[in-house]
């Protein structure tokens, strides 16, 4: 990838030029910020769905053929994606939340707009929109909060989740040999996916929340192969996730390991996510900040699940652990996952503030 031109020149060097001064923060959590609305399945739907069919696609005759099979008319709760088109208003007041808390970047609600996951909803001819949407809604809205200070940009991550489905396990225990997907058809998917958000006007791609190492490649290969159509590229973070105690990742890497297997791409950014909160994470981030020739980051979910599904852990809290993470030259970026909200990002923005970012940012900028 480190052959092309930037595609966005200005914003690309705006980034890399923030990282060198300071740590920036990345938002929190979209899903915990949509639950609180309580929202009802005719929410999801909105005007475009409300008839149990996609309205737009059937009004102007496109490919998509609605029918008994089609799908669509499936239980659209919990498509938190969905609302990019439904509820923009919703998605973008969260952004603008996150923004104003502090966040320097936000993420696309775009986590499961690939064919592969929306497949569970019926929904698979949205990939596209989806993403090119998800991005232009974050877009239109750091857009509006930069205006306000212009010497401080505001940056979109165009998110690629790691599907429903893993190319390296086996998900009938029976069939040890068996995949339920390979890896070109998550390429496609994953290329479509990242035009979308290519195209929405995302600054950064990140393939985030990573449990399995081939599926992060096959996007990874799909990054490549849309920045090598365009003749130019974004700047790329990685971000895998640690699913348990045993400090690996669900297809058996550790963090060193996870690290040398995506290194070739020379990504902007690689960090962990997710599963873990932030307590947990320590010695994985300390690993890759010891090993990683780019920027470190990480975005922990508030503490471990209670008994109940929900998160315990404060914005004081987690913004104490981050910040001695910070203060022992771990991290260049950070923020919350699953249970964080515009408070505890406020929280962790004050705890790094005027705390150097880690060192080692040469080899990023000689390479830029």
């Amino acid at each position: 990838m480190k052959h092309l031109p930037w595609l966005h020149p200005g914003r690309a060097q705006a980034l890399l030029q923030g990282l060198a001064q300071r740590i920036l923060v990345i938002d929190g959590a979209m899903g915990t910020m949509i639950q609180q609305h309580a929202l009802e399945e005719a929410d999801y739907r909105g005007e475009r769905f409300a008839h149990g069919y996609d309205r737009l696609y059937a009004a102007h005759g496109d490919d998509h053929a609605h029918g008994d099979g089609c799908g669509c008319a499936r239980d659209q709760r919990g498509n938190n994606d969905l609302l990019t088109l439904t509820r923009p208003d919703l998605i973008a007041g969260i952004h603008r939340q996150y923004l104003e808390a502090g966040a320097d970047l936000v993420e696309t609600n775009t986590f499961n707009s690939t064919t592969i996951s929306l497949e569970d909803y019926g929904l698979e001819h949205l990939a596209r929109e989806l993403n090119l949407e998800g991005a232009r809604l974050a877009r239109s809205v750091c857009d509006e909060i930069e205006a306000r200070d212009p010497a401080r940009p505001r940056f979109v991550i165009g998110v690629l989740g790691p599907t429903s489905r893993t190319a390296s396990l086996s998900p009938d225990v029976n069939r040890p040999g068996y995949r339920a997907i390979s890896f070109d058809q998550l390429r496609e998917a994953y290329r479509e996916a990242a035009d979308g958000l290519i195209d929405g006007g995302a600054d950064v791609l990140m393939v985030e929340t990573i449990f399995d190492t081939l599926n992060a490649k096959a996007a990874l290969f799909a990054i490549e192969e849309a920045f090598d159509a365009r003749g130019a590229r974004l700047p790329v973070m990685i971000s895998g996730t640690i699913t348990d105690a045993s400090g690996r990742t669900l297809s058996g890497q550790t963090a060193e390991a996870f690290w040398y297997s995506v290194r070739h791409v020379q990504p902007a950014a690689v960090g962990l996510n997710c599963a873990l909160g932030a307590k947990d994470l320590r010695v994985h981030i300390d690993v890759l900040a010891q090993i990683a020739d780019a920027c470190v980051s990480t975005h922990p979910n508030a503490g471990l699940p209670n008994a109940f599904g929900g998160y315990d852990e404060t914005p004081e809290d987690m913004a104490a652990v981050l910040g001695e993470f910070a203060r022992a030259g771990l991290l260049n970026l950070v923020g919350g996952c699953c249970g964080t909200t515009p408070a505890h990002i406020a929280a962790i923005a004050q705890a790094v503030e005027g705390v150097a970012p880690r060192a080692r940012l040469q080899l990023i900028d000689a390479a830029a």
